[in-house]
């Protein structure tokens, strides 16, 4: 997974074109090292499955 793709997938998510993103254990540290480094990272939520997958989405107001 590239930076290209993730920052793609995390526009989709933050213009409603996706619900929900599931990111695999293996492709979670380069997911995440991306998306701090956005201005709107505390709008997104990552709820963690089993086996070290996240499921990402975008919350219209950012975490506290």
């Amino acid at each position: 997974m590239d930076e290209q793709t993730v920052n793609t997938v995390l526009n989709e998510l933050r213009s409603g074109e996706l619900k929900e993103y599931h990111v695999s254990k293996d492709q979670f540290l380069t997911f995440r090292k991306i998306l701090v480094d956005r201005v709107d990272f505390k709008h997104f939520r990552g709820i963690a499955q089993h086996g070290g997958s996240v499921i990402f989405r975008y919350l219209e107001n950012p975490r506290s």
